[in-house]
């Protein structure tokens, strides 16, 4: 009776683009927490919204790195965090993301649906 082999597949290319994505994530968001003090310091009413937007991104881009990190041993978690992170950043400071946002939905979109190939026996 022939033995099972179980095939592994890498998963360089999620944790690249997770990783990349969440340090990407980190510089727009740091360039938008910049923003954020120079609207203030200007006297921007909105200013505290920019700056509490951009914490929220720095958080999201630790996600992101933490999804890239895991992605060879959970790569179901590593997808939805590196989707949530890609998402929300876009959604939390828009133009400042637009490097990272990219990396991370792909990364995620990865993640999720790359299949092991079929057992060769």
């Amino acid at each position: 009776m022939p033995e099972e082999i179980e095939v592994k597949i890498g998963r360089t290319a999620e944790t690249i683009l997770g990783v990349l994505g969440g340090v990407f994530g980190l510089g727009g968001a740091i360039f938008a927490l910049f923003i954020g003090g120079v609207a203030g310091i200007l006297g921007s009413p909105d200013a505290p919204t920019v700056a509490s937007a951009s914490l929220g991104a720095i958080f999201l881009s630790i996600l992101g790195i933490v999804g890239g990190a895991i992605a060879s041993r959970n790569a179901k978690t590593a997808g939805i965090l590196m989707l949530l992170s890609g998402i929300g950043g876009f959604i939390a400071i828009s133009f400042a993301f637009i490097m990272a946002g990219p990396f991370l939905i792909i990364g995620g979109i990865l993640a999720l649906t790359r299949k092991p190939k079929e057992k060769l026996f």
